[in-house]
């Protein structure tokens, strides 16, 4: 693989998560912080407009506008669609021996802890989860169901991964989350740095990846109103364990609705805030033994 370029640090994809967004801003005041001598770090902040109103988007999703075929559409013109074909242009604009790599910063509202969501399954991606591991044990892997064809910022470059942090409020900073990811950004910078210096990888070793299976939205009534919260023993345990029959959900008249699945499972991004818009309450994974 040629050495990487440019490492381009994403934050404000949503406009009301503000550890990516003033983390941008710290770079730009301070930028020798992100300066390595073996590529170039820049800076983007990637939705101003949502983050000038305070909320996650102007018009829709912006992280869901990355499908190649809508970055190929006249027709699409909202903000955000015109906003994602700019973002594309910027950060797809090295020539194609050259290489690029993409870190995009996001917060939950699901206690996801310090979570890296590689771009793909590329073996550099991996050597750099296995070491961001390394750094801090904490740190969880987890995969999209389907990064083929993906809508996500995290896909314009193969080379990258998403940090989702959390649990934090929307539009709330977090100071001790804000520093974690902090750190976690110093470890890739100096990966990538070490990588484009020769240094040789650490030997081969396993670790977990959380593989995303399915959603489950929330239970519905006919109307398509949901009748049904997150039980109050699976919330906030997300990356743990859950069995056929244990509690899921609670209906509003107090009735248990339990996991209907056949084998053991690991739900994460429970009940996160942004997801009711998507008629998801949480994502199933199941555990992965990779190899690097």
């Amino acid at each position: 693989m040629n050495q990487i370029k440019r490492v381009a640090i994403v934050g404000g994809t949503h406009g009301n998560e503000l550890t990516g967004i003033y983390l941008v801003k710290k770079f730009e005041r301070f930028p020798n912080a992100i300066a390595r001598a073996s590529f170039e770090s820049i800076t983007l902040l990637a939705n101003p407009k949502a983050y000038a109103i305070g909320r996650r988007y102007v018009d829709t999703d912006l992280n869901r506008c990355f499908h190649p075929q809508d970055l190929k559409n006249a027709q699409l013109s909202n903000y955000e669609a015109i906003r994602a074909k700019e973002i594309y242009q910027t950060l797809a604009s090295l020539p194609k021996e050259q290489t690029n790599l993409t870190i995009d910063l996001h917060t939950t509202t699901a206690n996801m802890g310090l979570t890296i969501i590689p771009s793909t399954k590329h073996p550099f991606n991996l050597q750099l989860a296995a070491y961001l591991k390394s750094v801090n044990p904490s740190v969880k892997v987890y995969r999209w169901k389907d990064e083929n064809n993906s809508p996500f910022l995290r896909s314009i470059s193969e080379l990258g991964c998403a940090i989702e942090v959390g649990a934090v409020a929307q539009g709330v900073l977090d100071a001790r989350l804000f520093q974690q990811t902090e750190e976690l950004i110093y470890a890739i910078l100096d990966f990538v740095d070490a990588y484009n210096r020769g240094t040789p990888f650490p030997a081969r070793d396993t670790f977990t990846i959380y593989q995303c299976l399915q959603t489950i939205d929330y239970p519905r009534n006919e109307d398509g109103e949901i009748h049904a919260m997150i039980h109050p023993e699976l919330q906030f345990r997300d990356y743990e364990a859950i069995k056929p029959s244990e509690p899921m959900f609670l209906t509003f008249d107090g009735r248990v609705i339990a996991y209907q699945g056949t084998s053991t499972v690991y739900p994460v991004f429970i009940n996160e805030a942004a997801y009711y818009e998507k008629g998801i309450a949480m994502c199933i994974t199941q555990k992965e033994l990779v190899l690097v």
